[in-house]
């Protein structure tokens, strides 16, 4: 999967990023959210610079993940705007160049986009394996309802499979966002 999303050319990787910014912007699930996290594609992910000049033109607040400092496995979450000032992490991911008190924890979020390699029609992921979205999110875990963050995945209609195997510690995603269409699973 990975290697499919890297062989998109720009031409067509920008047009399924239009549509997937156009399927989105008409969802409830967009409409009332305010905090935003996206992120900041690498590897061939489906690119949400749209989806994030979109945010700021309607007044919302954008965020995007930063690896945490005094937590390496966790992630915390930059507010990301024009004027941001970026850099490589140590796996080659631009982000904001923050304090860590000045970023965000994910419950204070109200939808978190969620980059993935694969996924099924049961919310189950596929992510690069550094475990960051399932422990930085495991607060989760521990709740019978949730009301925010709503996790969306965000992927490719081609990067869907049959099945995935899932761990314990893996945490569910409310449903799966394509450029075709919104898979809601919670």
């Amino acid at each position: 999967m990975r290697q499919r999303r890297q062989n998109l050319n720009n031409r067509m990787s920008n047009y399924l990023a239009t549509q997937f910014t156009q399927h989105l912007l008409q969802t409830s699930l967009f409409k009332t959210s305010k905090r935003i996290a996206c992120y900041l594609p690498h590897d061939g992910e489906l690119n949400l610079n749209y989806v994030i000049q979109r945010i700021w033109e309607m007044n919302k607040t954008c965020y995007v993940p930063v690896l945490n400092r005094l937590n390496r496995k966790q992630l915390l979450f930059a507010q990301y705007n024009n004027d941001s000032q970026l850099k490589k992490n140590k796996f080659g991911i631009l982000e904001p160049t923050i304090s860590p008190r000045n970023a965000s924890n994910a419950h204070n979020l109200d939808l978190i986009l969620i980059p993935l390699v694969a996924f099924d029609r049961s919310g189950n992921r596929l992510g690069m394996g550094g475990g960051f979205y399932d422990r930085t999110l495991a607060f989760l875990d521990k709740r019978e309802i949730w009301l925010k963050p709503k996790l969306y995945g965000v992927a490719y209609e081609f990067q869907q499979v049959d099945s995935i195997k899932t761990d314990s510690w893996d945490i569910p995603l409310h449903g799966v966002l394509t450029e075709i269409k919104k898979y809601d699973i919670i």
